[in-house]
């Protein structure tokens, strides 16, 4: 296989996957934590709505954006992993599928990332040469 498409495939992946993540889940959970008042979120580890809300920011918005960037891929995207597999078993595990289907959509390029890494064009790879 033709190691700059490679490339350019993973950076695809990474740009996509990432900032998807970060402006349609990651930013409108920042904003609902920066407005205050009581907060309404699922808790499927028992420590508290506001932590499992936290956590959720910290994977969904610093995570998907290292992503994007390539930075620590492979250490970047455990949290987006668990993130999902919570998502998928734990919050929507009574849903129907279609609940659940955008969790699984996000999770299968993140696992793809763990297993190759970010590629030539990111952070990672500028830090290693």
């Amino acid at each position: 296989m033709n190691s700059k498409r490679t490339d350019l495939a993973l950076l695809l992946l990474r740009i996509t996957f990432g900032g998807l993540m970060l402006l349609n889940h990651g930013l409108p959970k920042l904003q609902k934590l920066m407005a205050g008042g009581e907060i309404q979120f699922p808790d499927p580890l028992g420590v508290g709505a506001e932590i499992s809300l936290s956590l959720a920011i910290f994977a969904e918005v610093l995570c998907a954006f290292l992503l994007i960037i390539g930075a620590f891929t492979r250490l970047t995207v455990v949290p987006l992993i668990v993130t999902m597999l919570i998502a998928i078993f734990a919050v929507h595990a009574s849903d129907p599928f279609s609940k659940m289907e955008s969790a699984i959509l996000f999770l299968i390029p993140y696992v793809c990332l763990l297993i190759t890494g970010a590629g030539w064009y990111s952070v990672d790879s500028l830090r290693n040469r």
